[in-house]
């Protein structure tokens, strides 16, 4: 494979800035990311500009909430009875937790107010809202992958 096509791997070194500079993810020390592309495994604004690059190219992109993890959605908040926190929980503002979703997934909550009757937490993905930069370049591009896929081992770049 020469350029970067749906179903193949491709392998990326990547800085994910704010709209302010702050860097909110990056591969820097890090074995580069691997996606499968088409699976789902990136925020489509990204998979999108990957999409036919070369190997070795470098891109710098900006992505808007729609096409990255959308906008703050005011409903995505959940109020708990504080007899339903675990007691050795220190529930703080700002902590993040983690949920499980009657699927049984892992949904990541941030704790945006406590008081001695309940706990709220916003389920909206931190970067809700936000515009992002990205730094990528390609370093690999595969027909099958070339790393171990138990996750994608960022915190951001990966669509969930």
């Amino acid at each position: 494979m020469e350029k970067v096509e749906n179903g193949g791997f491709v392998s990326l070194h990547y800085k994910g800035t704010l709209h302010n500079g702050e860097v909110f993810d990056t591969s820097d020390g890090r074995d580069p990311l691997e996606v499968q592309m088409g699976a789902g495994q990136l925020i489509p604004g990204l998979e999108k500009a990957l999409m036919d690059m070369s190997l070795k190219e470098k891109k710098v992109l900006t992505i808007e909430p729609e096409e990255a993890y959308g906008y703050v959605d005011k409903n995505l908040t959940h109020s708990f009875a504080r007899s339903e926190v675990p007691p050795e929980m220190n529930a703080e503002v700002g902590q993040v937790v983690a949920l499980t979703s009657p699927e049984g997934q892992h949904v990541p909550a941030q704790i945006i107010e406590v008081n001695d009757e309940q706990v709220v937490v916003d389920l909206n993905h931190p970067l809700a809202g936000e515009t992002l930069t990205f730094d990528i370049e390609v370093v690999g591009i595969s027909s099958t992958p070339t790393q171990d896929h138990t996750g994608c081992g960022t915190g951001c770049a990966c669509s969930s």
